[in-house]
């Protein structure tokens, strides 16, 4: 009888780690979601509402004016630009966004967060002195110019 107790919990303590390690975001319900802000004839999905797949045109997934500077006269001394779903409505449910930063010399960037995201930096002209705060103490802050 204990054999049989003790088999079945080690079954069942199993298939509960399997169902855990195998868990994964779910897979997107259609291949693209571009945003739109009237609803009619429209999914809501990830908090806009998506336009019909068959009404679907390449300027849903264009963005023009990346090349022009932003102003960078005001008190950081920098400008950011932003390219997401708001910019390019095919961008809905991708994960994915971009921006330009123009800085005037000695500007900044305040500091700010990226909760589940990733920044990539790449500099064109001029030098940036360019960090982040980690939660290790031994590395509690890395910086590179």
């Amino acid at each position: 009888m204990k054999k049989g107790v003790s088999l079945l919990v080690a079954v069942a303590l199993m298939a509960l780690a399997s169902s855990l390690a195998s868990a994964s975001d779910p897979s997107p319900l259609q291949d693209t979601c571009v945003a739109i802000d009237a609803p009619k004839n429209a999914v809501f999905v990830n908090g806009k509402f998506c336009k019909n797949p068959n009404l679907t045109v390449a300027e849903d997934f264009f963005y023009q004016g990346l090349n022009i500077p932003g102003n960078t006269t005001n008190r950081v001394g920098s400008n950011v630009t932003t390219v997401n779903v708001d910019a390019i409505p095919g961008l809905n449910t991708l994960g994915i966004s971009l921006v330009r930063i123009d800085y005037a010399p000695y500007g900044q960037n305040p500091p700010h967060t990226h909760p589940r995201a990733t920044e990539i930096l790449t500099v064109l002209e001029g030098t940036l002195l360019v960090g982040f705060v980690t939660s290790n103490p031994q590395t509690a802050s890395l910086a590179k110019f």
